[in-house]
């Protein structure tokens, strides 16, 4: 195992832009882009945070998802990773998490339709025997010019996944999850600061952290803690998917950092949240935005 991979010097893990200009067909995969994402591999350290905790991760195969679930294994649980249809990144997170010693089982399909967000809490409380962590990390976004462009189709989609799924995954797991159990929910800093461009977007994620701060006050009632992360600009198959190369060969640029943030910065903030390190927290929201303001 390799969780007493070294720590990484601040400098190696993020690249500042330009990129090279590149695009992707919906929906991106990871292994296609240029520099490829740091997910931790050589920088994160376990400590045993998890142990013997099993996990949801929805968009687990790439981004932001694929660190956790290295983190999450490193840190001693089994994962369970859903994903629609980016097969070869998924296989290479199953990859990564087992050769860490632990389970890893994925599940591809559409997490707007219920029954496929109650298939997959089934899976893993059969796999598993129990369900202790639930993170809501899969979004779909595209850029538009006006809100004349948004169609029907988009704003429906872009709801389906990245709230109705939270909504069904939620109702789903809620009832076999133990006290001390914890649901994570992905926002982002376009639900404080939104860009006219990404309006069925940002509309969501500002739909989600309502929903993490409402939620919360249910879920405490049975042990349950429930909390979001609210990303800035982070370097995923997201970005080449949903902008010009233009716009992506400078992602990131206008953060304090200057640059995008990289997946494996993300990971210990999803850790904090699921470990008994927070158990004092419910209904709050963590940026992690290279500096800029949730405000």
């Amino acid at each position: 195992m390799s969780n007493q991979s070294r720590t990484k010097d601040p400098k190696e893990l993020g690249p500042k832009p330009p990129f090279p200009a590149q695009e992707q067909e919906p929906v991106g995969l990871e292994s296609e882009m240029e520099p490829r994402p740091d997910y931790g591999e050589e920088s994160y350290r376990g400590s045993g945070k998890l142990q013997g905790k099993a996990a949801v991760i929805t968009g687990g195969d790439s981004g932001i998802g694929r660190a956790v679930a290295l983190a999450f294994a490193r840190e001693g649980a089994d994962v369970l990773i859903s994903y629609l249809d980016e097969h070869s990144d998924a296989e290479e997170t199953v990859r990564i998490v087992e050769k860490e010693g632990r389970r890893c089982i994925s599940v591809s399909g559409d997490i707007s339709d219920e029954a496929h967000c109650r298939q997959i809490v089934e899976r893993a409380v059969q796999e598993f025997g129990r369900l202790d962590i639930l993170v809501n990390n899969a979004a779909w976004q595209e850029s538009i010019e006006s809100i004349q462009d948004v169609s029907e189709e988009m704003l429906l989609h872009t709801y389906g996944v990245n709230i109705f799924a939270m909504f069904y995954l939620c109702r789903a797991a809620m009832p076999h999850m133990q006290p001390g159990s914890t649901i994570i929910n992905t926002t982002s800093i376009q639900a404080y600061q939104p860009s006219p461009n990404l309006l069925p977007y940002s509309s969501t994620k500002g739909a989600i952290l309502t929903f993490t701060k409402a939620l919360s006050e249910e879920a405490i009632k049975t042990g349950i803690r429930v909390n979001a992360v609210a990303p800035g600009p982070i370097w995923t198959p997201l970005i080449p998917m949903s902008f010009p190369g233009d716009k992506v060969a400078e992602f990131g640029k206008t953060t304090p950092m200057g640059r995008p943030g990289q997946p494996a910065e993300l990971a210990p903030v999803y850790v904090f949240l699921a470990s008994q390190d927070s158990s004092y927290i419910t209904g709050e929201c963590i940026g992690v935005t290279g500096g800029k303001p949730l405000a």
